[in-house]
């Protein structure tokens, strides 16, 4: 009975971390100042798409870009990337790209993107994609990992966790309008 009740313990605990990390921290994350971070890494990354082709992030700069850091391994990534799909077909011809970087290996990412393609570049990043990530604010680590870059590679907005497309549409649309 002890044992039972220790496991019991254990898994509240756990269910209370989580509660409050998706409630409260990654809200105030989302909410950080963004306005002194550097895309001098991102854009000077030459990574490779999934057919293993070395792909510039340069060619992408001058657009509105929501990129999108993820993993194969990570759930709340692969629930997020049909949304991205929508985002990319709804967009494209008004000057966005969704760009999605695998903090993974080229391997899985290539058979991933087999099983579950999308309508939107992917990079393969490995560990140089958590560094970009890094590099963009996410000094946490957390994946999904999305920051919306205006026209002038400037990082306009970040998102900590799991986006909708709600969500980006609220941010995208200003940006949009501005450039018209």
């Amino acid at each position: 009975m002890r044992t039972y009740a220790r496991v019991l313990i254990v898994l509240v605990v756990v269910a209370v971390i989580a509660i409050i990390t998706s409630r409260i921290v990654l809200p105030l994350l989302n909410g950080a100042d963004v306005s002194s971070l550097s895309t001098q890494a991102l854009f000077a990354a030459n990574l490779p798409d999934p057919s293993g082709k070395t792909q510039a992030v340069k060619q992408w700069q001058g657009k509105v870009a929501v990129v999108n850091f993820w993993a194969t391994w990570c759930p709340p990534c692969r629930e997020e990337m049909p949304e991205l799909s929508q985002l990319q077909d709804k967009y494209r011809g008004q000057g966005v790209v969704v760009l999605g970087i695998a903090a993974d290996e080229l391997d899985k990412v290539k058979e991933f993107s087999k099983a579950m393609p999308v309508s939107y570049p992917l990079l393969v990043g490995d560990f140089e994609g958590m560094n970009l990530a890094q590099s963009l604010g996410n000094h946490s680590g957390v994946l999904p990992y999305t920051v919306i870059l205006g026209t002038d590679g400037h990082v306009v907005k970040n998102y900590f966790g799991r986006i909708n497309l709600q969500q980006l549409e609220q941010t995208l649309q200003p940006l949009l309008t501005g450039a018209r």
